[in-house]
């Protein structure tokens, strides 16, 4: 599959996917972070973000892949995470699970680099 510069990306274009944010891994506090106990991480940024930039900060207990831990990745909202997941033949990095009560999500691999995919209660669809 050959793209051109001016077109746009299969996942949206194709599969009708929506941008929703970058994570950047971090090793430094930021200011407003919020801790999210169970994932052992905090994350800051994307409620002020323009952009949909994610900061992220992992204690060492943190469960995730180091891949995660260390490179960014590009989150997209998805209609059905379960029905996403079988479709495709993703590696899957991070199984479908709930970080806060409106939202699942999963994070794949695709050409070594983590990819989140996001479900949530209400659709913007």
């Amino acid at each position: 599959m050959n793209r051109k510069d001016n077109e746009e990306v299969f996942a949206t274009k194709e599969l009708g996917w929506k941008y929703h944010h970058m994570g950047i891994p971090t090793q430094h506090s930021i200011e407003n972070e919020r801790y999210i106990p169970h994932l052992k991480m905090y994350v800051s940024g994307f409620e002020t973000s323009p952009f949909g930039i994610e900061w992220m900060r992992f204690e060492k207990e943190c469960p995730f892949p180091e891949i995660i831990k260390t490179v960014p990745h590009i989150a997209f909202e998805v209609k059905n995470l379960d029905e996403t997941l079988q479709k495709f033949d993703f590696e899957v990095l991070i199984p479908p699970n709930s970080p806060s009560e409106e939202v699942r999500v999963a994070m794949i691999l695709h050409n070594n680099a983590p990819v989140e995919l996001m479900e949530f209660k209400r659709q913007f669809f």
